[in-house]
């Protein structure tokens, strides 16, 4: 009889033990993620602007490598691809508050803008360089913009701003809605200089062979390109970071990059 009031009171008090015990915590939800399947869509932003990683064709089609690889994230949810176009200073904000659910657009990750966002990535390294008409710039670096009477353009909000700011304070600074904008300011005359990403110059003298336009082929900076997204995600930063690796495993990543980089078919697509 004792020893079965004493097993009784050891039963009793291993349940009380396991009854205190804190809970396992459970793995906290993902509300991107749950957004995007609840709507079967992911929704990126893009600048559609920046030509190979993203531009507008004639027939007003959204496309590019940054587009194909949005594409590919989208198949790899099983869901459709919603692109969101807007100016490039809005991308981050917008990613930032919801309103899109990833950017992959020419976005260079820096300390700073990861305050706010998170990036997985880079799946390109660009670099700065320049845009302009005249020969004996093309050859030269910074040092030599760094003058009030160097008319510079960049893009609002882009690392490219930034660069002008810092490295070249003195130059007239420009800002622009989108590299269009930009380029039609060097075309017309009206700056001296656009500083872009080194694809976004060189692309630009291929599509205007004949408007003397020179473009500086040694970037002056190296830019890791990545995507954009929510920080309050972090399953689908690793769902990001597991899918984006087995693109780069599979060689798909280097495909992707073949046809936008290597060929240039799809210049006859752009207006």
């Amino acid at each position: 009889m004792k020893t079965l009031v004493r097993a009784t009171f050891v039963v009793l008090g291993l349940l009380g033990f396991l009854g205190c015990r804190t809970p396992i915590a459970e793995t906290p939800p993902s509300p991107v993620l749950a957004r995007i399947h609840q709507r079967g869509e992911i929704s990126v932003g893009t600048a559609a602007s920046m030509p190979p990683l993203n531009m507008t064709t004639k027939a007003g089609k959204i496309t590019g490598f940054e587009v194909e690889l949005a594409q590919a994230m989208a198949d790899g949810m099983n869901v459709k691809l919603r692109l969101v176009p807007m100016p490039f200073a809005d991308l981050l904000p917008a990613v930032a508050s919801g309103s899109v659910d990833a950017v992959l657009s020419g976005v260079t990750m820096t300390p700073e803008r990861n305050m706010s966002v998170a990036f997985v990535g880079p799946y390109f390294i660009s670099g700065k360089s320049f845009l302009t008409t005249t020969a004996t710039l093309s050859s030269k670096g910074s040092a030599e913009l760094n003058d009030p009477a160097m008319r510079v353009a960049a893009l609002r909000g882009s690392t490219s701003q930034t660069f002008v700011q810092q490295t070249i304070p003195k130059a007239t600074l420009t800002l622009t809605r989108d590299y269009d904008e930009a380029i039609n300011l060097v075309l017309q005359g009206k700056v001296d200089v656009m500083i872009a990403d080194l694809p976004a110059c060189v692309v630009t003298v291929l599509r205007y062979p004949n408007r003397g336009l020179y473009a500086l082929e040694t970037p002056l900076t190296r830019e890791p390109i990545g995507i954009a997204l929510p920080a309050n995600d972090p399953l689908l930063v690793n769902w990001t970071q597991n899918w984006l690796r087995e693109q780069e495993a599979s060689g798909a990543l280097a495909q992707m990059r073949a046809r936008w980089f290597t060929e240039t078919s799809w210049l006859s697509q752009l207006p």
